[in-house]
């Protein structure tokens, strides 16, 4: 594999007043999205990748929802979120918080296991925990992905990050990712099944009422209780997800938003800024 050349791994891109990113994408580990960030005032609307979110904090506090339950993170804390986890997270102090991230997805990192291991990995990875502490684990993993920022070698990057992420999974990881809920109703489920296959079209909860056969504000009510968001956040979410996986290659912004059912592309922007903490632009050429 190649290494991230040196432009990629420190061009840093300004957000906000006194707010940071520094974003790319590290061809040594499969195209892997790695952050590094401080936010002082940057809240992140609820969303979920189709990637794990994997991450610790450095300084400060961040207050993050997950599963319906809010906490307050700081150093010492790890992110092991599962893809398709809605989470969100906004500083928990005036001072903000700075953290780093990676964004593996599930293939990868099931690789990773199995090169660590020696043996095939059956089942699915998954974290049976989002948010952790485990300040050895933060303190290695803040080493890892310093290598990677910093264009370490190539055996000295792939030796750091592969060894923190099998310790992760072997102290806190399980086989197989969490099965739907018996208790979660098929009604309810069905208006999630309807956003996925039409998230870029325009949809009413009127239509959606049909579909679950539940008065519109039953269906709200039930949908925020079972998946920790309204339907139309979770909807936009669906539209962001996508976008990236286009911006990813390569396509135009504009034609991007557009085929994603946004009406603008400020509109646009606006939505994929409060999901990422990063612009389109900054995105695309990461």
């Amino acid at each position: 594999m190649q290494g991230v050349s040196q432009k990629e791994a420190t061009e840093a891109f300004p957000v906000a007043k006194g707010e940071m990113t520094r974003f790319w994408r590290d061809r040594r580990f499969a195209g892997m999205e790695c952050m590094q960030a401080t936010f002082l005032t940057h809240e992140f609307a609820p969303h979920a990748h189709d990637t794990f979110s994997i991450g610790a904090i450095e300084a400060g506090c961040q207050r993050a929802m997950i599963r319906g339950q809010r906490e307050d993170t700081g150093p010492g804390s790890l992110y092991l979120i599962n893809p398709g986890e809605i989470h969100d997270g906004a500083p928990g102090v005036e001072e903000g918080y700075r953290y780093r991230m990676i964004y593996p997805d599930q293939a990868y990192f099931t690789a990773v296991l199995e090169d660590v291991t020696g043996r095939s990995f059956r089942g699915t990875p998954a974290f049976s925990r989002q948010l952790l502490q485990d300040p050895e684990l933060a303190a290695r993993f803040h080493r890892a992905h310093r290598a990677l920022e910093n264009g370490a070698s190539e055996l000295e990057s792939e030796e750091r990050m592969f060894s923190v992420l099998a310790a992760m999974f072997q102290r806190h990881g399980s086989q197989l990712l969490v099965l739907p809920s018996a208790s979660e109703p098929i009604a309810i489920r069905h208006a999630r099944d309807y956003i996925a296959a039409h998230f870029a079209d325009e949809i009413s909860l009127e239509r959606l009422s049909a579909v679950t056969g539940l008065s519109r504000a039953h269906m709200i009510r039930a949908f925020r209780k079972t998946y920790f968001t309204t339907p139309h956040a979770y909807q936009t979410d669906l539209r962001i997800r996508e976008a990236r996986k286009r911006l990813r290659r390569g396509e135009a912004i504009a034609e991007t938003a557009l085929a994603c059912g946004f009406a603008d592309q400020a509109h646009f922007s606006r939505h994929f800024k409060a999901r990422t903490g990063i612009t389109p632009s900054v995105f695309r050429r990461g």
